[in-house]
């Protein structure tokens, strides 16, 4: 974990280091339940969805940034 407190335009939000330049972003949470420098594996529990910094209401806003650009997500998720 990378980043874990409120982040401008995402509200409550969770950074993970995957290393190899990939990164995933996990925003609108309600509650953060990681601390930057755990290390987290697939299962861990990173926080509860919620509408922080949201203007359309409960959601959770996931991306998955290569060298700093965002990419498709969807290979990542079987």
């Amino acid at each position: 974990v990378v980043y874990a407190k409120w982040l401008r335009g995402f509200g409550n939000t969770v950074m993970i280091d995957h290393t190899r330049g990939f990164m995933s972003l996990y925003g609108h949470l309600d509650e953060i339940h990681v601390k930057v420098g755990q290390m987290v594996k697939t299962g861990t529990d990173l926080g509860t969805m919620g509408d922080s910094g949201s203007l359309f209401g409960k959601r959770l806003h996931v991306q998955v940034r290569e060298d700093g650009r965002a990419i498709d997500p969807k290979p990542w998720f079987p």
